[in-house]
């Protein structure tokens, strides 16, 4: 494993730029990066620091900056430290200026702006944290999607995803023996999901989870593989019975499930018009 030094330098929070570090990053194998971030980078004297730390651990350097000025002073300083320097979003910006016409801003953060999608997004977050794990079942018809699926499915963390994404989502967990929610049976306007995954595979999860195997309590239907398969399995049955799209999270990241969620979406919103 080669260690290689990365600095990731923005005016804003730096979440843009690590996004794009880590998208690249996964491409090469026997790397280490040590990423150091100079978020919030709005003077000569913050820039003067960023520039002290590349200086003592040399490495390509990363950076999404929007004042002229910052821009030129990591770009110079950079050169005489002969280090790599790229601006990650000068090539999409300045092709989208061009095509729409218009001037650059120049202002930074602008995308952390409080405005009413800001808001949007925050309330989603409060409706997912509020119903998850079948919470509040009498309010989940006001959800825009539903997820369903058994214990450890990653139900409530592609919830929280979503939800970053303006979307108001609640999940209910499948238990079989017990009945659903009626209000989720009725429901006429969410986009209903069923998540499903490997039955092995959930067995090492919940194992992994609850610690099991140290404390010698592996023998509960929970992880037995036999009682797996039949509550995956009854899963399954409910999701064709209802005819609910199901996606197989297994080796599956948050964000593959909730972009096909949000695919699904669209449809559904589509097909309700």
């Amino acid at each position: 494993m080669t260690v290689h030094q990365l600095h990731l330098v923005s005016d804003a929070t730096g979440e843009t730029i690590n996004s794009v570090a880590r998208a690249c990053l996964v491409q090469f194998q026997g790397i280490e990066p040590i990423e150091h971030v100079w978020s919030l980078i709005r003077t000569k004297g913050q820039m003067d620091k960023a520039l002290a730390g590349i200086e003592k651990d040399p490495g390509p350097v990363l950076f999404t900056l929007v004042n002229e000025n910052l821009r030129d002073q990591l770009v110079e300083g950079c050169r005489d430290l002969d280090v790599p320097c790229v601006p990650v979003l000068d090539p999409v910006i300045h092709r989208l200026a061009a095509c729409f016409g218009v001037e650059i801003s120049g202002q930074p953060g602008l995308q952390h702006v409080l405005d009413a999608e800001y808001f949007g997004r925050m309330d989603a977050m409060n409706f997912a944290l509020s119903h998850d794990d079948g919470q509040i079942p009498g309010e989940i018809d006001k959800a825009d999607v539903i997820l369903v699926g058994v214990s450890r499915t990653s139900k409530t963390p592609t919830c929280i995803y979503l939800a970053n994404r303006g979307l108001k989502v609640a999940n209910v967990p499948v238990v079989p023996n017990c009945p659903l929610p009626d209000t989720l049976l009725e429901s006429e306007q969410a986009l209903i999901v069923g998540l499903t995954t490997d039955p092995a595979r959930l067995v090492q999860v919940r194992r992994n989870r609850l610690g099991m195997i140290a404390q010698g309590h592996d023998d509960t239907d929970y992880v037995d593989l036999v009682s797996v398969r039949e509550e995956v399995a009854f899963a399954r049955r409910l999701y064709q019975k209802h005819d609910w799209p199901v996606i197989d999270v297994t080796r599956r990241a948050i964000e593959e499930t909730a972009a096909t969620i949000m695919s699904l979406y669209a449809e559904h919103i589509t097909a309700l018009r």
